[in-house]
């Protein structure tokens, strides 16, 4: 039979209201730091820009005509003066716009999110809200709800089934950002302090990491 271990869920008063079973299998247990920093750096990679550009000899301006006769004028010969051995000339093998993104197989960037939650379930950084069914008029109305569940830092949410006015007045607050369970990946789980999720949004969490056993 499978442990399972309890996780508060949370009202809008911040007040404890009722719990839910996190299956032992998947929490509880030490971080996969190796599944982690692979799939970290896949999603760094693909931030990078890549736009980096220089331009060789061909590509500069100018350097049409030979800057003197082949033989003759005691120099070396000479057939351009954009030449990378002159001032000004091109670049030999400078850096050209690339793409940097690469691909994990989805069974690691499943096992990875799963390891992001529950890194942050050890570090008492997970929290569960009741579903927010009720439409919020006010930034100042949403800010109270972290002020009373005791939420700093950078804060990320995810609301699923709440009410559409959530994510218009949760826009204006600094460092808190929303996703979808379907969207997010390890990458946007650790870069921020705290994970806030609905009951309806850690469900589809769960179910979404199952899809890789």
């Amino acid at each position: 039979m499978t442990k399972t271990t309890k996780l508060a869920i949370y009202n809008r008063e911040g007040k404890e209201t009722d719990t839910i079973e996190l299956p032992e299998d998947l929490f509880g247990e030490d971080v996969n730091q190796d599944v982690l920093h692979q799939a970290i750096l896949m999603y760094q990679a693909a931030l990078r820009s890549g736009h980096a550009s220089t331009k060789e000899r061909g590509s500069v301006s100018g350097g049409g005509r030979k800057p003197w006769r082949q033989k003759g004028t005691g120099r070396s010969r000479q057939g351009s003066i954009r030449s990378p051995l002159w001032h000004h000339g091109g670049v030999v093998f400078g850096p050209h716009p690339r793409d940097f993104s690469y691909s994990l197989p989805k069974k690691i960037r499943l096992a990875a999110l799963k390891e992001s939650l529950n890194a942050k379930y050890l570090e008492k950084n997970l929290l569960c809200i009741d579903d927010l069914k009720e439409k919020f008029s006010k930034t100042k109305e949403f800010a109270n709800i972290l002020v009373k569940l005791k939420l700093e830092g950078k804060i990320l949410a995810l609301l699923d089934n709440s009410d559409p006015s959530v994510f218009l007045v949760s826009r204006n607050l600094p460092f808190f950002d929303t996703r979808r369970a379907m969207d997010v990946n390890a990458y946007d789980v650790l870069r921020n302090n705290k994970l806030l999720v609905t009951k309806s949004a850690f469900k589809n969490l769960i179910q979404r990491i199952r899809q890789a056993k």
